[in-house]
């Protein structure tokens, strides 16, 4: 009986759980790699004159113009997007490529509502599908080959490319927001893992069928095939459908930290002033009692307020020549953080971090207590078939 138990242990539960870290750390490389690519300058063309032979780091948005054969060059294909002032080609060689569709609503996001499609990682054959003028970012190394300039990964610098829709202003807080997984428990490794406990538990079954007196042990055999739907029967099916909720709000709440974060890399540490954007522009953080009566700012988090004493923190572009009272305007740089935070950014993020914390923990208290239940019944029924 321990061997089905511990069975039933590594399989639906140290594997799914190993992926799940897994998971967890492949989506924030994603969401590392692009808010450092924000602070890599956008390229153009007096860029590109700037720019030494062995390249530099470079950010670039365009509309997709063509894909080239794949036997047309050592590189493999070529993807060609087109800004306002020049066409630039991207070596797909080692990119890492995703889609990151526009969500219902235009973007907009009520209270503990995600309302955004994760990106997609998406193969080459079906970039050729997409239709011309289809938005893309890329950001990575840029080199010179063969006399232009060429986008291509390194493994120290793999290319990031995205195919999105709707405003490029939205893009950095939706990729940053959407770019974590759903369900972590639910990954590439937890089928496998289900498969494999119920081939041990068959095993096992089957092993001792012939001998009446391990009936009970045959019986919990079979009975652990069904692990897996262990948490979606009654009556633990109802904390099931609690937990679900709670680490849904949790993952809204990682994502705000993300976003309370998001100014903070504008400016230097422990100094929330005045800060640069990569193209030069100044970049600042005004306090007010409240977003401000002349203007309606956007919120970097939605629908959310400060707490009594603490204020609204206003981030945007802020002229040299400002007058005294001014409030930022929007970036240039269609990346940067614009808008009002409900506190101070690192403050926001360490509350938003424990909240978190706490409703997993939560979460996962209610879950296996539902799992508990619904093992009481099973065990019971054993009990009476015996």
């Amino acid at each position: 009986m321990l061997v089905i138990i511990a069975l039933v242990f590594l399989w639906c539960g140290l594997v799914p759980v190993a992926g799940a870290f897994w998971q967890r750390r492949s989506w924030r490389i994603f969401r590392g790699r692009f808010d450092g690519l924000c602070l890599q300058p956008l390229l153009d063309y007096a860029a590109c004159q700037l720019t030494p032979p062995e390249g530099g780091l470079y950010r670039f948005i365009g509309g997709f113009e063509s894909l080239t054969d794949p036997a047309a060059g050592s590189q493999g294909q070529t993807l060609w997007i087109r800004g306002d002032a020049l066409t630039v080609p991207i070596s797909l060689k080692g990119a890492h490529t995703y889609m990151l569709p526009m969500p219902e609503g235009g973007g907009v996001l009520g209270p503990f509502d995600p309302g955004e499609e994760l990106p997609q990682r998406i193969r080459l054959d079906r970039i050729s599908a997409l239709t011309e003028g289809a938005k893309v970012f890329v950001g990575g190394l840029l080199v010179l080959r063969e006399d232009r300039w060429t986008f291509v990964s390194t493994r120290e610098n793999p290319l990031l490319v995205i195919f999105y829709d709707g405003p490029d202003r939205t893009l950095a807080a939706r990729a940053i927001r959407a770019g974590r997984h759903r369900n972590e428990y639910w990954n590439r490794f937890t089928p496998y893992g289900f498969i494999l406990n119920a081939f041990s538990q068959i095993i096992i079954a089957a092993s001792f069928l012939p001998r009446p007196a391990f009936r009970l042990t045959t019986l919990a055999a079979f009975v652990a095939v069904f692990a897996p739907l262990l948490p979606l029967l009654p009556p633990g099916v109802l904390l099931t459908a609690l937990y679900r909720r709670l680490w849904w709000r949790a993952r809204i709440f990682r994502a705000y930290r993300d976003l309370a974060r998001q100014p903070l890399k504008y400016f230097p540490p422990g100094n929330l002033g005045f800060g640069r954007l990569p193209g030069g522009q100044r970049y600042a953080a005004v306090r007010r009692a409240d977003p401000g009566a002349e203007r309606e700012f956007p919120l970097i988090i939605p629908e959310q307020g400060p707490r009594k004493g603490e204020g609204w923190y206003i981030f945007g572009a802020f002229p040299m020549d400002a007058p005294q009272g001014s409030l930022p305007m929007v970036p240039e740089d269609p990346f940067a953080a614009f808008g009002a935070l409900p506190g101070e950014p690192e403050t926001l993020a360490k509350r938003y971090t424990l909240g978190a914390y706490a409703l997993e923990i939560a979460g996962g208290l209610f879950l296996l207590t539902g799992m508990a239940l619904n093992l009481l019944f099973i065990i019971m029924i054993i009990y009476l078939l015996q």
